[in-house]
């Protein structure tokens, strides 16, 4: 068997608000193992704690106690500009609002990310034209993001998290502003994502996400309760 990709181990997390006013425990001892090409849903209620975890898991906040490895790194061991680094060359981000740049084009948009990625210029463009075609976006290459669906906005999500073939795809509610034929489409590019090798979690308050994937997991009041086996 593969090491995971991502490693959670007894991870926990409080916010101590200031005076009196008692801490908030928002992660409790979660542990959390996901390999590459495997498919995870973690499911749970608002205020169980899932953006806590996300925000951990993609690097923008630390545990309070516990430890997260990220591709073979120990995250605690690493420093400011080595999670930046990270950030850009292991991970991919999908949240319910697209974050499209309206006043950018299509390719724009992707091209933004393997800047940030580090990519040479002269390899841009066919990296651009390529996940363009596989999100179905091609015929819309041009048209500045402010002017697409909100289908399209969440497939060229999806396209700018994937254009470098992270080890890791993180996605917040992605289909929870989609129709069900966007949604359809959004999980089957991350079927295809997966099938290449990228370990996919996905956060959710929606347990129909759960038959989706490989593996679900519910987090409830900080801690990961249970977890159903999905055949």
């Amino acid at each position: 068997m593969t090491a995971p990709v991502l490693r959670a181990a007894a991870v926990t997390r409080t916010y101590a608000p200031a005076g009196d006013v008692p801490p908030v425990h928002a992660l409790r001892g979660v542990d959390l193992e996901v390999r590459a090409g495997e498919r995870v849903a973690i499911v749970g209620r608002s205020g169980a704690g899932k953006s806590t975890l996300l925000n951990i898991l993609g690097l923008l906040d630390e545990p309070s106690s516990g430890s997260y490895a990220l591709a073979g790194h120990e995250t605690a061991d690493v420093t400011h500009a080595g999670r930046d680094a990270l950030r850009a060359d292991v991970l991919g981000f999908v949240f319910q609002d697209s974050h499209v740049l309206g006043h950018r084009t299509v390719a724009e948009n992707v091209e933004l990310k393997l800047a940030v990625a580090r990519v040479p210029r002269a390899d841009r463009a066919a990296l651009v034209t390529d996940v363009l075609a596989r999100v179905g976006l091609t015929h819309r290459a041009g048209a500045l993001g402010r002017l697409l669906s909100g289908g399209e906005k969440q497939r060229l999500a999806i396209a700018r998290a994937i254009v470098t073939q992270p080890p890791v795809l993180l996605a917040d509610e992605p289909t929870g502003n989609l129709d069900g034929a966007n949604a359809d489409t959004v999980l089957g590019l991350f079927d295809e994502q997966a099938a290449r090798g990228t370990a996919v979690v996905v956060i959710t308050h929606d347990p129909r996400l759960a038959a989706w994937a490989d593996r679900a997991l519910v987090l409830d009041a900080g801690h990961l309760a249970s977890a159903v086996a999905v055949a």
